[in-house]
């Protein structure tokens, strides 16, 4: 007996660690909450924010951030450059590869060329999108831009912190110059997105953009970042009749619902596949959709439909602007349509001598927007995303410590 009480006291304890410990590990890294844990990088955290390179960061694995302190920031931002620029300052200083500090005194044959989250934007010509890195005599790892025909500007300083094989954040000696990175981008004021999609086939989704309050929304967007993804007419037109059928507050989340608040160019969406949040997303209400790619297609996926990217109306920095061919359809507004309606059961057959009517059945009551909108977005959400988490953190949780009762009773 006294057996058994310890087996199952053990089994408990570790059922509880399970419970607690799944969804730490589930979490991402946050390059904001690394970087707020030192004071002297205040101002290279905040341009990160900023620029909106902080959630691009954050939705990346193994990447290293190269930091500089407050006082190379001050260098930086002495030279008075839009803050379009400074993002592809910084960008260049976020590397598409892991570098820890033993790494970076491991490098084969002591040299490597790194490419840059500023060299996947598509902006950068040639080779001034790379970063050398050299391990020195001495100890010492020097950064230099490729363009700069090989001169090490930095140094590695010291590694701030590290979770292999996923993020690194360094601290360099200095900004890594770069002309290409330093050049005037236009601003993207006074662009006119709704003439665009009208002139490239998406008139439909424009002229509708047009007459709902979404518009301030992607307006209030373009100059921190801005990426569309636009239905193609044909798709945006047969859906129509299931739009007007909205509520006010529905038809303005499914329009953002096509919109996400930082730019993506195509090859930046092919490197960070995964969960993406939109204009639409707000607290509890998620209003996200998955990016995904297959080979060259990139793929945009919602519970209920799955559309693919057609073309690019315009990519200029910090606006990009697609073609989709079908109308993204988020679970928060078409609920109803993730389960089949389940069959109606046989109706028993009356007796020849009754007399009495047959009564009506009551209509189903109606699922989705298209049937009844009488029901606001925020009070129609349907996560199962919770769910699932949750019973497959459950189904890990109760097969571990069936594991560990086997184990201790042999």
């Amino acid at each position: 007996m006294q057996l058994r009480r310890d087996t199952a006291a053990a089994a408990a304890v570790v059922l509880s660690l399970v419970v607690v410990l799944l969804p730490c590990a589930t979490e991402a890294h946050n390059i904001t909450r690394i970087l707020a844990k030192f004071p002297e990088f205040s101002t290279f955290n905040h341009y990160l924010t900023v620029t909106h390179l902080a959630d691009e960061i954050n939705r990346r694995e193994t990447i290293t951030v190269c930091a500089v302190d407050n006082a190379g920031m001050s260098d930086l931002l002495g030279k008075h450059l839009s803050i379009y620029s400074i993002k592809n300052v910084l960008s260049f200083h976020v590397l598409l590869d892991y570098f820890g500090a033993k790494k970076l005194h491991q490098i084969t044959n002591g040299t490597a060329l790194a490419a840059t989250m500023f060299q996947a934007t598509g902006s950068a010509s040639g080779s001034s999108g790379f970063v050398n890195i050299t391990d020195q005599r001495g100890g010492k790892v020097g950064f230099g831009p490729e363009e700069n025909g090989g001169t090490l500007d930095a140094n590695f300083v010291k590694s701030l912190q590290e979770i292999p094989y996923n993020i690194s954040v360094i601290q360099i000696s200095k900004i890594l110059p770069s002309a290409t990175a330093e050049a005037p981008t236009p601003e993207p004021s006074q662009m006119n997105i709704t003439s665009l999609m009208s002139a490239h086939g998406c008139k439909a989704f424009a002229d509708t953009l047009l007459t709902s309050a979404a518009m301030t929304t992607f307006e209030d967007s373009i100059d921190g970042g801005l990426t569309v993804f636009c239905p193609m007419d044909d798709a945006f037109k047969a859906f129509l009749p299931k739009y007007k059928n909205l509520t006010v507050a529905g038809k303005q989340s499914l329009l953002e619902f096509h919109g996400v608040p930082v730019y993506e160019s195509l090859s930046m969406l092919k490197s960070s596949n995964g969960v993406m949040n939109t204009l639409a997303t707000d607290g509890a209400s998620k209003f996200d959709f998955t990016v995904q790619n297959d080979g060259e297609d990139v793929t945009l996926k919602t519970r209920l439909v799955t559309a693919k990217i057609t073309g690019t109306l315009i990519d200029k920095q910090p606006v990009v602007i697609f073609t989709i061919d079908k109308v993204l359809l988020p679970k928060e507004l078409f609920k109803g349509a993730l389960s089949p309606a389940p069959a109606p059961a046989p109706e028993a057959e009356a007796p020849k001598s009754s007399k009495k009517k047959k009564q009506k059945s009551p209509p189903a009551p109606a699922d989705t927007p298209a049937d009844s909108p009488s029901e606001d977005p925020a009070d129609q959400p349907a996560d199962l995303n919770g769910v699932e988490r949750f019973n497959g953190q459950r189904f890990v949780a109760v097969s571990l410590s069936a594991w560990v009762l086997s184990f201790l009773l042999l």
